[in-house]
């Protein structure tokens, strides 16, 4: 029987752990609500990953990981996109540019942190096929599963308590009033400063992180953390209706009276 279902039945990491302790050789497919992820395993290890909508040459890749600047990556894409991964990678190395051990290490961060992206899927569908290779030309490596799988476990429970402390995204952010704090004097990563530069109550935090070009995960540890350094808090969004609340037909302090009216209701639904 072909290994595939729901990943609201099996987390990412369950499926890891499955791939390791079987020693399975194939490609796993998950598909997500907006993209689709392939992750290569020889015996058990990951030796490719890719996401659909994103660019995955080797040239993306030393850009991503800081190993070539934007200049000598648009230069590459220019003047190299005709050749495959592994074509580029020797030339790279013998025209002194990067070392083998360079390129190894770029190919392996970047194929983690496609897994550790994967950890929040919570919505979608995979299936495992059998003896599916990686595309021709590209490079391939061989990472232990052991770590991410501890990895992915940890992020989980991460996860989890994030979306108790922000269960939705479509609520908005204002600042608190806290006179005279100076935003100027709070030490801010780049990331918050950017969600910082969105806040306002007519914007989502769902908008926000799109904005930002942030994951669900990473825009509610931002959030998180602004809230709990007391910059923001969680409002309503400007023009979002108030939740409906629904009062019972009759009101009574009596509950001998509140009883007697809800039997003759009953009495009455009967006899129609």
């Amino acid at each position: 029987m072909a290994l595939q279902g729901n990943l609201r039945d099996f987390t990412i990491t369950q499926l890891l752990n499955l791939v390791n302790l079987a020693r399975k050789t194939g490609t796993l497919v998950v598909e997500g609500p907006s993209d689709v992820a392939l992750l290569t395993f020889k015996e058990g290890k990951l030796s490719y990953a890719q996401m659909d909508h994103e660019d995955n040459s080797l040239a993306y890749i030393l850009r991503r990981t800081n190993k070539i600047s934007s200049s000598q990556y648009r230069t590459i894409r220019e003047r190299a996109y005709q050749m495959s991964d592994k074509e580029l990678g020797l030339l790279l190395i013998n025209a002194g540019y990067l070392t083998q051990e360079d390129i190894l290490l770029s190919i392996q961060q970047y194929f983690i942190n496609i897994v550790q992206r994967l950890f929040t899927w919570v919505e979608g569908f995979f299936r495992f096929e059998n003896a599916v290779a990686p595309p021709d030309g590209k490079i391939t490596v061989r990472i232990d599963l052991e770590n991410l799988i501890i990895e992915g476990s940890r992020r989980m429970r991460e996860w989890e308590r994030l979306q108790e402390e922000i269960p939705s995204l479509d609520m908005a952010l204002k600042f608190t009033d806290r006179p005279g704090t100076n935003l100027r004097n709070v030490n801010l990563s780049v990331e918050e400063w950017r969600v910082v530069s969105y806040i306002n109550p007519r914007n989502t935090i769902r908008q926000i992180a799109q904005a930002a070009k942030m994951s669900d995960m990473e825009i509610r540890k931002v959030v998180y953390g602004l809230i709990q350094a007391g910059l923001a808090e969680i409002v309503r969004p400007e023009g979002m209706p108030p939740p409906i609340t629904y009062r019972p037909a009759f009101q009574s302090n009596n509950k001998v009276e509140q009883k007697s009216l809800i039997n003759r209701l009953i009495s009455r639904i009967r006899s129609l």
